[in-house]
Protein backbone atom coordinates (compact mmCIF):
# COMPACT_ATOMS: atom_id res chain seq x y z
CA UNK A 1 0.00 0.00 0.00
CA UNK A 2 1.27 3.45 -0.68
CA UNK A 3 3.24 5.45 2.55
CA UNK A 4 0.50 6.45 4.83
CA UNK A 5 1.28 9.71 7.37
CA UNK A 6 0.46 7.89 10.42
CA UNK A 7 -0.39 9.18 14.19
CA UNK A 8 -0.08 7.00 16.90
CA UNK A 9 -1.44 8.10 20.08
CA UNK A 10 -0.59 6.86 23.82
CA UNK A 11 -1.70 8.65 27.46
CA UNK A 12 1.08 6.74 28.86
CA UNK A 13 3.76 4.78 27.44
CA UNK A 14 5.99 3.20 30.20
CA UNK A 15 9.09 1.44 28.36
CA UNK A 16 9.51 -0.46 31.43
CA UNK A 17 6.67 -1.42 33.21
CA UNK A 18 3.38 -2.40 31.49
CA UNK A 19 2.48 -3.71 27.78
CA UNK A 20 1.78 -0.31 26.61
CA UNK A 21 5.24 1.28 26.19
CA UNK A 22 6.47 -2.45 24.82
CA UNK A 23 3.47 -2.07 22.04
CA UNK A 24 3.76 1.32 20.88
CA UNK A 25 7.22 0.92 20.34
CA UNK A 26 7.34 -2.18 18.76
CA UNK A 27 4.05 -0.62 16.65
CA UNK A 28 5.68 2.10 15.83
CA UNK A 29 9.00 0.74 14.41
CA UNK A 30 6.90 -1.97 12.86
CA UNK A 31 4.94 0.32 10.69
CA UNK A 32 8.06 2.74 9.88
CA UNK A 33 9.44 -0.07 8.13
CA UNK A 34 6.77 -1.10 6.15
CA UNK A 35 7.73 2.31 4.55
CA UNK A 36 5.10 4.95 6.38
CA UNK A 37 5.51 8.57 8.12
CA UNK A 38 4.83 7.68 11.79
CA UNK A 39 4.79 9.61 14.73
CA UNK A 40 3.83 9.37 18.22
CA UNK A 41 1.80 11.51 20.68
CA UNK A 42 2.19 10.34 24.07
CA UNK A 43 1.67 11.56 27.45
CA UNK A 44 4.35 10.75 30.33
CA UNK A 45 5.73 8.53 30.94
CA UNK A 46 7.30 8.89 27.45
CA UNK A 47 8.14 5.86 25.03
CA UNK A 48 11.52 5.11 24.24
CA UNK A 49 11.55 4.49 20.19
CA UNK A 50 13.51 3.68 17.00
CA UNK A 51 15.96 6.86 16.53
CA UNK A 52 14.40 7.62 13.61
CA UNK A 53 10.58 7.97 14.81
CA UNK A 54 9.25 11.30 15.87
CA UNK A 55 7.95 11.55 19.27
CA UNK A 56 5.70 14.41 20.33
CA UNK A 57 5.08 15.13 24.01
CA UNK A 58 1.84 15.94 25.19
CA UNK A 59 1.41 18.65 27.65
CA UNK A 60 0.10 16.81 30.92
CA UNK A 61 0.93 17.63 34.97
CA UNK A 62 2.23 13.57 34.76
CA UNK A 63 0.48 13.81 38.71
CA UNK A 64 1.36 10.31 39.60
CA UNK A 65 4.81 10.87 39.20
CA UNK A 66 4.44 10.81 42.90
CA UNK A 67 1.93 9.58 45.47
CA UNK A 68 3.30 13.01 47.48
CA UNK A 69 -0.17 16.12 48.12
CA UNK A 70 2.01 18.23 48.63
CA UNK A 71 4.44 17.78 45.82
CA UNK A 72 1.31 17.13 43.54
CA UNK A 73 0.05 20.35 44.75
CA UNK A 74 3.42 22.62 43.72
CA UNK A 75 3.55 20.76 40.65
CA UNK A 76 0.07 22.05 39.65
CA UNK A 77 0.63 25.39 40.89
CA UNK A 78 4.13 25.38 39.09
CA UNK A 79 2.37 24.20 35.84
CA UNK A 80 2.25 27.39 33.29
CA UNK A 81 -0.82 28.39 30.96
CA UNK A 82 -3.05 26.18 32.96
CA UNK A 83 -6.44 24.85 31.16
CA UNK A 84 -9.65 23.34 32.08
CA UNK A 85 -8.47 20.49 31.41
CA UNK A 86 -5.46 20.67 33.89
CA UNK A 87 -7.80 21.74 36.34
CA UNK A 88 -9.94 18.72 36.10
CA UNK A 89 -6.81 16.65 35.97
CA UNK A 90 -5.92 17.64 39.47
CA UNK A 91 -9.45 18.00 41.08
CA UNK A 92 -9.85 14.24 39.87
CA UNK A 93 -6.59 13.25 41.34
CA UNK A 94 -7.41 14.91 44.27
CA UNK A 95 -10.54 13.06 45.11
CA UNK A 96 -8.68 9.60 44.35
CA UNK A 97 -9.42 9.46 40.54
CA UNK A 98 -7.90 8.74 37.35
CA UNK A 99 -8.14 11.40 34.71
CA UNK A 100 -5.72 10.85 32.34
CA UNK A 101 -7.36 9.18 29.54
CA UNK A 102 -9.98 11.64 29.59
CA UNK A 103 -7.48 14.76 29.78
CA UNK A 104 -5.15 13.07 27.19
CA UNK A 105 -8.32 12.63 24.70
CA UNK A 106 -8.69 16.66 24.58
CA UNK A 107 -5.10 17.36 24.08
CA UNK A 108 -5.40 14.69 21.49
CA UNK A 109 -8.10 16.37 19.77
CA UNK A 110 -6.25 19.63 19.98
CA UNK A 111 -3.19 18.50 17.87
CA UNK A 112 -5.25 16.94 15.15
CA UNK A 113 -7.14 19.62 14.91
CA UNK A 114 -3.62 21.72 13.84
CA UNK A 115 -2.30 18.53 11.89
CA UNK A 116 -3.46 16.38 9.51
CA UNK A 117 -2.54 12.64 9.08
CA UNK A 118 -4.41 9.63 7.39
CA UNK A 119 -4.61 7.58 9.98
CA UNK A 120 -4.86 7.79 13.91
CA UNK A 121 -4.34 5.13 16.01
CA UNK A 122 -5.15 5.53 19.49
CA UNK A 123 -3.68 3.27 21.90
CA UNK A 124 -6.57 2.16 25.04
CA UNK A 125 -7.75 5.52 25.83
CA UNK A 126 -10.97 4.94 25.02
CA UNK A 127 -11.81 8.38 25.47
CA UNK A 128 -14.18 11.16 24.46
CA UNK A 129 -11.87 12.96 22.59
CA UNK A 130 -11.56 9.95 20.41
CA UNK A 131 -15.40 10.01 19.55
CA UNK A 132 -14.63 12.99 17.93
CA UNK A 133 -11.29 12.12 16.42
CA UNK A 134 -13.13 9.85 13.92
CA UNK A 135 -14.65 12.14 12.70
CA UNK A 136 -11.82 14.19 11.24
CA UNK A 137 -9.86 11.43 10.62
CA UNK A 138 -9.49 7.39 9.97
CA UNK A 139 -9.27 6.00 13.57
CA UNK A 140 -8.73 2.71 15.21
CA UNK A 141 -8.91 2.16 18.78
CA UNK A 142 -6.91 -0.47 19.93
CA UNK A 143 -8.64 -1.89 22.95
CA UNK A 144 -5.76 -4.58 25.01
CA UNK A 145 -8.71 -5.86 27.07
CA UNK A 146 -11.42 -3.74 28.74
CA UNK A 147 -10.62 -2.84 32.60
CA UNK A 148 -13.43 -3.65 33.94
CA UNK A 149 -11.74 -7.13 34.22
CA UNK A 150 -8.75 -5.41 36.40
CA UNK A 151 -11.89 -3.95 38.55
CA UNK A 152 -13.80 -7.21 39.01
CA UNK A 153 -10.46 -8.68 40.09
CA UNK A 154 -9.15 -5.96 42.21
CA UNK A 155 -12.40 -5.79 44.22
CA UNK A 156 -12.17 -10.00 44.88
CA UNK A 157 -9.49 -9.54 46.24
CA UNK A 158 -10.36 -7.27 49.41
CA UNK A 159 -14.39 -6.96 50.71
CA UNK A 160 -13.21 -3.75 52.95
CA UNK A 161 -15.55 -1.26 51.86
CA UNK A 162 -13.42 1.94 51.98
CA UNK A 163 -11.18 0.12 49.87
CA UNK A 164 -13.93 -1.04 47.31
CA UNK A 165 -15.05 2.80 47.57
CA UNK A 166 -11.45 3.87 46.29
CA UNK A 167 -11.30 1.09 43.89
CA UNK A 168 -14.25 2.25 41.88
CA UNK A 169 -13.23 5.80 42.10
CA UNK A 170 -10.11 5.21 40.65
CA UNK A 171 -12.03 3.32 37.97
CA UNK A 172 -14.11 5.68 37.22
CA UNK A 173 -13.60 6.46 33.79
CA UNK A 174 -14.88 3.43 32.80
CA UNK A 175 -18.15 5.34 32.76
CA UNK A 176 -16.31 7.06 29.97
CA UNK A 177 -15.07 4.18 28.15
CA UNK A 178 -18.70 2.35 28.56
CA UNK A 179 -20.01 5.31 26.55
CA UNK A 180 -17.74 6.25 23.94
CA UNK A 181 -16.73 2.27 23.00
CA UNK A 182 -20.30 1.46 21.46
CA UNK A 183 -19.52 4.66 19.26
CA UNK A 184 -16.53 3.86 17.75
CA UNK A 185 -16.38 1.71 14.57
CA UNK A 186 -13.03 0.50 14.48
CA UNK A 187 -11.49 -1.58 17.29
CA UNK A 188 -8.96 -3.40 17.59
CA UNK A 189 -7.96 -5.88 20.18
CA UNK A 190 -5.02 -8.53 20.53
CA UNK A 191 -7.01 -11.96 20.87
CA UNK A 192 -10.01 -12.88 20.28
CA UNK A 193 -10.90 -13.58 24.14
CA UNK A 194 -10.22 -9.97 24.13
CA UNK A 195 -12.59 -9.38 21.65
CA UNK A 196 -15.45 -11.09 23.74
CA UNK A 197 -14.96 -9.50 26.83
CA UNK A 198 -15.17 -6.06 24.92
CA UNK A 199 -18.77 -7.02 23.22
CA UNK A 200 -19.74 -8.27 26.58
CA UNK A 201 -18.58 -5.23 28.74
CA UNK A 202 -18.62 -2.76 26.60
CA UNK A 203 -21.55 -3.40 24.71
CA UNK A 204 -19.91 -3.29 21.16
CA UNK A 205 -20.59 -4.75 18.12
CA UNK A 206 -18.58 -7.89 16.97
CA UNK A 207 -18.38 -6.39 13.61
CA UNK A 208 -16.49 -3.54 14.65
CA UNK A 209 -14.14 -5.58 16.57
CA UNK A 210 -10.80 -6.19 14.64
CA UNK A 211 -8.64 -9.09 16.04
CA UNK A 212 -4.78 -8.92 15.18
CA UNK A 213 -2.74 -10.81 17.88
CA UNK A 214 0.73 -8.52 19.03
CA UNK A 215 3.96 -9.51 18.44
CA UNK A 216 7.62 -10.38 20.13
CA UNK A 217 10.64 -9.60 18.60
CA UNK A 218 12.39 -12.96 18.47
CA UNK A 219 15.95 -11.61 17.96
CA UNK A 220 15.91 -9.86 21.07
CA UNK A 221 13.92 -12.79 22.78
CA UNK A 222 16.18 -15.47 22.47
CA UNK A 223 17.91 -18.34 24.09
CA UNK A 224 21.18 -17.30 24.98
CA UNK A 225 23.31 -20.73 24.18
CA UNK A 226 26.92 -19.51 26.09
CA UNK A 227 25.33 -18.78 29.74
CA UNK A 228 24.40 -21.49 31.99
CA UNK A 229 21.16 -21.68 33.75
CA UNK A 230 20.37 -22.08 37.53
CA UNK A 231 18.63 -25.59 37.81
CA UNK A 232 16.21 -24.17 40.54
CA UNK A 233 15.89 -20.94 39.57
CA UNK A 234 12.28 -19.28 38.68
CA UNK A 235 11.44 -16.31 36.69
CA UNK A 236 8.51 -14.58 36.42
CA UNK A 237 7.16 -11.01 35.32
CA UNK A 238 4.41 -9.37 37.10
CA UNK A 239 3.62 -5.76 38.67
CA UNK A 240 3.74 -7.18 41.87
CA UNK A 241 0.78 -5.42 43.88
CA UNK A 242 -1.55 -5.65 40.98
CA UNK A 243 -4.14 -8.54 41.84
CA UNK A 244 -4.72 -9.46 38.06
CA UNK A 245 -1.18 -10.53 38.07
CA UNK A 246 -1.34 -13.41 40.97
CA UNK A 247 1.56 -12.79 42.17
CA UNK A 248 0.54 -14.16 45.57
CA UNK A 249 0.15 -17.91 44.19
CA UNK A 250 3.29 -17.85 42.46
CA UNK A 251 4.98 -17.16 46.27
CA UNK A 252 2.71 -19.69 47.80
CA UNK A 253 4.22 -21.95 45.39
CA UNK A 254 7.53 -21.22 45.87
CA UNK A 255 7.44 -21.42 49.95
CA UNK A 256 6.40 -24.78 49.40
CA UNK A 257 9.17 -25.59 46.76
CA UNK A 258 11.96 -24.67 48.98
CA UNK A 259 11.19 -27.40 51.33
CA UNK A 260 12.21 -29.73 48.92
CA UNK A 261 15.22 -27.96 46.83
CA UNK A 262 16.72 -25.75 49.19
CA UNK A 263 18.63 -23.15 46.31
CA UNK A 264 15.41 -22.57 44.72
CA UNK A 265 14.82 -18.88 43.82
CA UNK A 266 12.50 -16.60 42.07
CA UNK A 267 13.58 -13.42 39.99
CA UNK A 268 10.64 -10.96 39.23
CA UNK A 269 10.97 -8.47 37.08
CA UNK A 270 9.30 -5.64 38.16
CA UNK A 271 8.76 -3.52 41.73
CA UNK A 272 6.89 -4.05 44.77
CA UNK A 273 5.12 -1.67 46.38
CA UNK A 274 6.97 -0.41 49.25
CA UNK A 275 5.41 -2.04 52.56
CA UNK A 276 2.67 -2.97 50.36
CA UNK A 277 0.82 -6.26 50.67
CA UNK A 278 3.59 -8.19 48.14
CA UNK A 279 6.76 -7.03 50.54
CA UNK A 280 4.24 -8.30 53.43
CA UNK A 281 3.36 -11.71 51.91
CA UNK A 282 7.30 -12.23 51.55
CA UNK A 283 8.14 -11.35 55.22
CA UNK A 284 5.30 -13.54 56.25
CA UNK A 285 6.54 -16.68 53.95
CA UNK A 286 10.21 -16.16 54.88
CA UNK A 287 11.28 -16.07 51.56
CA UNK A 288 13.43 -12.56 51.49
CA UNK A 289 16.41 -14.44 50.65
CA UNK A 290 14.68 -16.19 48.00
CA UNK A 291 12.79 -13.72 46.12
CA UNK A 292 14.42 -10.69 43.77
CA UNK A 293 13.11 -7.55 41.85
CA UNK A 294 14.15 -6.12 39.47
CA UNK A 295 13.28 -3.35 36.98
CA UNK A 296 14.03 -0.87 34.56
CA UNK A 297 15.85 -3.65 32.51
CA UNK A 298 16.15 -3.55 29.05
CA UNK A 299 14.49 -6.43 26.81
CA UNK A 300 18.00 -7.70 26.27
CA UNK A 301 18.72 -7.50 29.76
CA UNK A 302 15.33 -9.33 30.52
CA UNK A 303 16.08 -11.92 28.06
CA UNK A 304 19.34 -12.72 29.40
CA UNK A 305 17.47 -13.28 32.72
CA UNK A 306 15.57 -15.91 31.47
CA UNK A 307 18.14 -17.77 30.09
CA UNK A 308 19.89 -17.78 33.74
CA UNK A 309 16.97 -19.49 34.85
CA UNK A 310 15.26 -22.72 34.25
CA UNK A 311 11.62 -22.29 34.35
CA UNK A 312 9.08 -19.43 33.58
CA UNK A 313 5.97 -18.97 35.57
CA UNK A 314 3.20 -16.48 34.31
CA UNK A 315 0.41 -16.59 37.47
CA UNK A 316 -1.70 -14.06 35.60
CA UNK A 317 -5.42 -14.22 36.83
CA UNK A 318 -6.30 -12.33 33.09
CA UNK A 319 -4.47 -11.44 30.15
CA UNK A 320 -5.64 -9.29 26.86
CA UNK A 321 -2.70 -10.66 25.24
CA UNK A 322 0.30 -11.64 27.76
CA UNK A 323 3.52 -10.31 26.66
CA UNK A 324 5.57 -12.20 29.23
CA UNK A 325 4.07 -15.27 27.96
CA UNK A 326 5.33 -14.90 24.57
CA UNK A 327 8.39 -13.48 25.59
CA UNK A 328 9.24 -16.31 27.74
CA UNK A 329 8.48 -18.73 25.00
CA UNK A 330 10.41 -17.02 22.37
CA UNK A 331 13.24 -17.78 24.91
CA UNK A 332 13.12 -21.20 24.68
CA UNK A 333 12.42 -21.50 28.30
CA UNK A 334 9.93 -23.98 29.98
CA UNK A 335 6.46 -22.27 30.88
CA UNK A 336 4.09 -22.51 33.50
CA UNK A 337 1.39 -20.45 32.58
CA UNK A 338 -2.32 -20.53 33.67
CA UNK A 339 -5.41 -21.61 31.09
CA UNK A 340 -7.34 -18.27 31.23
CA UNK A 341 -8.21 -15.66 29.42
CA UNK A 342 -5.87 -15.59 25.56
CA UNK A 343 -3.12 -17.17 27.19
CA UNK A 344 -3.97 -20.56 25.50
CA UNK A 345 -4.17 -18.62 22.09
CA UNK A 346 -0.54 -17.68 22.74
CA UNK A 347 0.49 -20.74 24.27
CA UNK A 348 -0.97 -23.80 21.64
CA UNK A 349 0.74 -27.03 22.98
CA UNK A 350 4.02 -25.96 23.78
CA UNK A 351 3.46 -24.98 27.53
CA UNK A 352 2.24 -26.60 30.68
CA UNK A 353 -1.13 -25.17 31.40
CA UNK A 354 -2.89 -24.72 34.83
CA UNK A 355 -5.90 -23.54 36.36
CA UNK A 356 -5.76 -19.75 38.06
CA UNK A 357 -5.53 -19.19 41.58
CA UNK A 358 -4.03 -22.57 42.21
CA UNK A 359 -0.78 -22.22 43.90
CA UNK A 360 -0.44 -26.29 44.17
CA UNK A 361 -0.71 -26.18 40.43
CA UNK A 362 1.75 -24.18 39.93
CA UNK A 363 4.46 -25.68 42.45
CA UNK A 364 3.39 -29.23 41.05
CA UNK A 365 4.10 -27.90 37.62
CA UNK A 366 7.83 -26.61 38.33
CA UNK A 367 8.62 -29.90 40.73
CA UNK A 368 8.06 -31.84 37.58
CA UNK A 369 10.14 -29.69 35.45
CA UNK A 370 12.84 -29.64 38.04
CA UNK A 371 12.83 -33.62 37.51
CA UNK A 372 12.42 -33.88 33.46
CA UNK A 373 14.53 -30.90 32.55
CA UNK A 374 15.38 -32.57 29.24
CA UNK A 375 11.45 -33.07 28.28
CA UNK A 376 10.41 -29.88 29.23
CA UNK A 377 13.53 -27.69 27.01
CA UNK A 378 13.00 -29.81 24.15
CA UNK A 379 8.37 -28.44 24.40
CA UNK A 380 10.17 -25.04 24.97
CA UNK A 381 12.51 -25.33 21.98
CA UNK A 382 9.74 -26.19 19.93
CA UNK A 383 7.66 -23.18 21.34
CA UNK A 384 9.93 -20.74 20.04
CA UNK A 385 9.24 -21.71 16.73
CA UNK A 386 5.78 -21.68 17.06
CA UNK A 387 6.46 -17.85 18.60
CA UNK A 388 8.58 -16.90 15.35
CA UNK A 389 6.14 -18.16 12.89
CA UNK A 390 2.74 -17.27 14.51
CA UNK A 391 3.70 -13.90 16.28
CA UNK A 392 6.50 -11.72 14.62
CA UNK A 393 5.89 -8.45 14.02
CA UNK A 394 6.65 -8.80 9.77
CA UNK A 395 3.56 -11.28 9.89
CA UNK A 396 1.54 -9.18 12.01
CA UNK A 397 2.86 -5.72 10.14
CA UNK A 398 1.07 -7.27 6.99
CA UNK A 399 -2.36 -7.80 9.18
CA UNK A 400 -2.25 -3.68 10.12
CA UNK A 401 -1.99 -2.46 6.57
CA UNK A 402 -4.94 -4.79 5.78
CA UNK A 403 -6.86 -3.14 8.35
CA UNK A 404 -5.58 0.23 7.54
CA UNK A 405 -7.05 0.00 3.93
CA UNK A 406 -9.76 -0.92 5.26
CA UNK A 407 -10.94 1.63 7.89
CA UNK A 408 -9.41 4.43 5.61
CA UNK A 409 -11.32 2.96 2.59
CA UNK A 410 -14.80 3.22 4.52
CA UNK A 411 -13.88 6.04 6.23
CA UNK A 412 -17.18 8.60 6.60
CA UNK A 413 -18.23 11.48 8.44
CA UNK A 414 -19.93 10.62 11.78
CA UNK A 415 -22.36 12.99 13.82
CA UNK A 416 -20.10 14.04 16.63
CA UNK A 417 -22.13 13.00 20.30
CA UNK A 418 -22.81 15.09 23.17
CA UNK A 419 -20.10 14.61 25.34
CA UNK A 420 -16.81 14.77 22.32
CA UNK A 421 -15.88 17.49 23.51
CA UNK A 422 -15.07 16.76 26.99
Amino acid sequence: MDSLKILILSYRSAPFGGGQGIYVKDLSKTLMDLGHDVTVFSGQPYPELDKKLKLIKSPGLNLFETFNFKDRFFKFIKYKDKTTADFYEFLSVLFGGFPEMRTFGIRAKKHILKNQYDLVIDNQSVSYGMEYIQILTPLIEVIHHPITMDLKHELATNKNLIYRFSRHRWYSFLRMQKKVAPLLKNILTPSHNSKKDIIKDFKVKPENISVIHNAVDSSIFRPYPNIKNSPHRLITTASADVPLKGLDFSLYALSELSNEFQDIELLVIGAPKEGGHTERLIKKLNLNKRVTFKTGITKDQIAQEYAKSSVAIVSSLYEGFGYPVAEAMSCSIPLVATDTASIPEITDNFATLIPPKNSDAISDSVRKIFLEPDLYNEIAAKGRIHIQNKFNWQTIGMQYEALMNKVIKNHKPIIKGNNANF
